[in-house]
């Protein structure tokens, strides 16, 4: 997408050969470029949400087994191995919800699988980290391309209304290398003349919503307006929301979505008022080895200071961390909730849109049969 006139992608090779990330922990009141020039600074730009989003986070997880490569022993092809695979292994362990990490880290261990030698296998994991990247982007691409045909039909039956869109989280270009997922047909909507108009939850407790969602779309700009996390059921039973899209960070074979915590709420308020609740996705978030998201999704729990805590921008412009409760209260911090299946108008990827059911998804997915 572009910032300023310029178009930049989420993570890229700069021109001195090493790994550029835009830094979402200074968003939005400062746009930094950082360097991730080893494998911990990899680990660290994962767990520490320097980056996130699944589809950027499976996207650094392919071009830190390159890195990881890079600096892997070179005295035998046995050492090197299993330095990777035990890199391979630290990364996972980053950051357990989201699918697309363990599917970009297998993608590479299996290509590294046809180098002969260390030198050839390092190529092999630049070209493989490069190829996951452009086809993350791709995908959310073609996301949007498929994801307008809803905002199509919704103008087509309301014909000169604004189309008034509910999302959660961050699932735009910033949570993936490109496009991003949930945003992809909002950007497409917008970009041919549709009427659309944005609520966008804040998002606690990190407010990936205000400041990463509402950053993307203001520098686009769309439509929106900034509401709290609780608002969604007071719009949708008012008649606000037309249609509410959400991102997901795994999606299980028969339908069942793993998202930001609250994505549940939203799912329930929408069939209770007949809102049309769907999921947008590159294919790399569907883990087809479970059946069952509410047992078999991993949640992560992250630090109860992201809760105590908020990070925002003073008068004086300085930004500045405060804590909101007092010091003795703790506090629990789980990042996902899991949305079953039944809740779900309709799912979408790169393939197109389907229903959230075993069935629907392998009609996209036959190979998986």
């Amino acid at each position: 997408m572009k910032i300023d006139g310029r178009h930049f992608r989420t993570i890229w090779i700069n021109d001195e050969g090493e790994l550029s990330v835009i830094n979402q922990l200074s968003l939005p009141h400062v746009f930094e470029i950082v360097t991730l020039r080893d494998i911990d600074d990899v680990c660290h730009a994962i767990s520490d949400m320097v980056i996130r989003g699944a589809g950027l986070i499976g996207a650094t997880a392919g071009y830190g087994m390159w890195i990881a490569a890079k600096q892997a022993p070179t005295n035998s092809l046995e050492s090197f191995d299993a330095y990777m695979k035990a890199q391979a292994l630290r990364l996972k362990e980053t950051r357990p919800t989201a699918s697309n990490l363990a599917w970009a880290i297998n993608r590479q261990l299996k290509r590294l699988e046809s180098g002969g030698t260390i030198f050839e296998k390092i190529a092999l994991a630049k070209a493989e980290a490069e190829s996951i990247a452009n086809d993350d982007a791709e995908f959310c691409r073609l996301i949007g391309k498929h994801g307008l045909k809803l905002f199509e039909n919704l103008f087509a039956s309301n014909p000169g209304k604004t189309i008034n869109v509910l999302t959660h989280c961050n699932a735009g270009w910033l949570a993936f290398v490109d496009y991003g997922s949930a945003l992809s047909p909002i950007f497409a909507a917008h970009d041919a003349g549709f009427p659309v108009h944005v609520w966008v939850d804040e998002t606690r407790p990190r407010n990936q919503g205000a400041s990463l969602t509402a950053w993307e779309l203001a520098s686009h700009g769309v439509p929106h307006s900034l509401v709290v996390d609780n608002a969604g059921g007071h719009l949708m039973q008012h008649g606000m929301v037309d249609i509410v899209l959400t991102g997901a960070d795994r999606i299980t074979r028969n339908g069942d979505a793993a998202n930001k915590i609250g994505t549940y709420l939203k799912a329930l308020a929408a069939n209770d008022n007949q809102v049309p609740f769907y999921i947008a996705f590159p294919s790399s978030t569907i883990d087809f080895s479970l059946d069952n998201g509410l047992t078999q999704i991993p949640i992560e729990e992250r630090s109860a200071d992201e809760v105590r805590k908020v990070v925002g921008k003073l008068s004086d412009g300085s930004i500045a961390t405060v804590q909101i409760c007092p010091d003795q209260t703790k506090a629990r911090n789980w990042g996902f909730d899991v949305t079953p299946a039944r809740l779900i108008t309709g799912l979408l990827c790169e393939r197109g849109i389907c229903s959230a059911t075993e069935s629907g998804i392998l009609e996209l997915f036959p190979e998986k049969n």
